[in-house]
């Protein structure tokens, strides 16, 4: 699915994979689970692209479902694998999420349940090799992304902005679509560490301005940053 002049989706919401192309070379923006390495070839193809394009994979965190043919596309592509350098230990299985919040969970858990059951789950590996950045960074890879560290949602969560595709790719620092609850509309995603934490990461996204906000959980947002941290920020006030 295009999303914008060089940006392409695959997943239907549920969990998104991302196609950042620039000069006819790809990154990949997260990996979500194992099944949606068909997806991700099935669109570029259709971009008149192929895993031979593909030179980096940028990993907005190490979730279980963001790193789902990470490795895959390392050991048999050749393609490095990037992440954030507090999550790298995720990214490699020596560590696993701590206190993750779960919140609300109602009846659509269980289509999210059956998306991830279908499409490989429990099939992920761990990723043998990562290469780290930190905060700041801009990233020599196609699209040239910066790097904003968003902890919270885990320790190395990171936001990727490219303001040549006018995109910020968000990962989890939050969501569209709670996969939990089925609520949709900006908001802290399900599974955060550290959900205090997660809210103070968002002040570092105040200033920026992107067309397209593109979550790992959800339908793009396309009505300001700004506008979604308000809508975050009240739906936070209201509840205490």
């Amino acid at each position: 699915m295009k999303i914008a002049p060089g940006v392409h989706r695959v997943g239907n919401g549920l969990i998104n994979v991302y196609l950042l192309e620039e000069s006819g070379e790809v990154t990949i923006i997260d990996a979500g689970i194992s099944g949606m390495w068909s997806g991700v070839s099935a669109e570029l193809v259709a971009m008149g692209r192929s895993f031979d394009n593909v030179r980096a994979l940028v990993l907005t965190h190490a979730h279980v479902d963001h790193v789902g043919f990470a490795e895959r596309l390392r050991r048999e592509r050749h393609v490095p694998v990037s992440v954030h350098e507090l999550d790298a230990k995720l990214a490699r299985g020596e560590v696993t999420p701590k206190n993750q919040s779960v919140g609300k969970i109602r009846l659509p858990v269980l289509r999210f349940i059956w998306y991830a059951l279908t499409h490989g789950a429990m099939a992920n590996v761990k990723i043998t090799e990562v290469s780290t950045f930190g905060d700041g960074a801009t990233l020599d890879v196609p699209g040239a992304p910066r790097v904003i560290h968003t902890p919270g949602h885990s320790e190395g969560s990171a936001v990727l902005h490219v303001p040549s595709r006018d995109v910020l790719f968000v990962g989890d620092a939050f969501a569209t679509y709670n996969v939990l609850s089925g609520e949709t509309g900006p908001q802290i995603a399900p599974f955060s560490s550290d959900i205090p934490r997660a809210h103070e990461s968002l002040a570092r996204l105040d200033r920026l301005v992107a067309a397209h906000v593109l979550p790992g959980h959800g339908q793009p947002w396309t009505q300001g940053v700004s506008e979604a941290l308000r809508l975050i920020r009240a739906a936070s006030t209201s509840a205490h």
